[in-house]
């Protein structure tokens, strides 16, 4: 079994020694390599590799796993990277309140002595209409 001289968390620089659709080997020393996913070169999504990395090219990485049974071990270049983050949360944007009638207690608490009076006054004119007509 072979045993490795780094740990998960060391930051070293590799040398990219093969390029795959799915990653980057990192050449580590002149014994281990490591290979660096496809999803961990970058913040976002990242459609060619080829275009990030070329062969012999050096690179700092951080190594974010070892395998104990394989002694494979990941590596990643986003995690060195600076994400844009605000530092406070966004703030929601605010609704524009919607149109409502004037309609409610208070408006029919304006409105109800013109409605007795209205009323009133009808129930007075039927009487008067039926005392003509007898």
């Amino acid at each position: 079994m072979m045993t490795t001289n780094f740990k998960i968390g060391d930051i070293i620089e590799g040398e990219v020694t093969g390029i795959q659709n799915y990653g980057v080997f990192i050449s580590l020393s002149d014994t281990e390599q490591g290979l660096i996913h496809i999803s961990e070169c970058r913040h976002g999504y990242m459609t060619e590799i080829d275009d990030f990395v070329k062969i012999g090219q050096k690179l700092k990485v951080m190594i974010i796993d070892i395998d104990e049974f394989t002694n494979k071990i990941s590596l990643s270049m986003r995690v060195l990277q600076k994400l844009n983050t605000p530092p406070f949360p966004a703030r929601s944007k605010r609704r524009r309140k919607r149109y409502t009638p004037n309609i409610g207690f208070s408006s029919l608490a304006k409105k109800l002595p013109h409605w007795i009076d209205e009323a009133l006054k009808e129930i007075e004119q039927d009487d008067f209409t039926d005392k003509v007509r007898v």
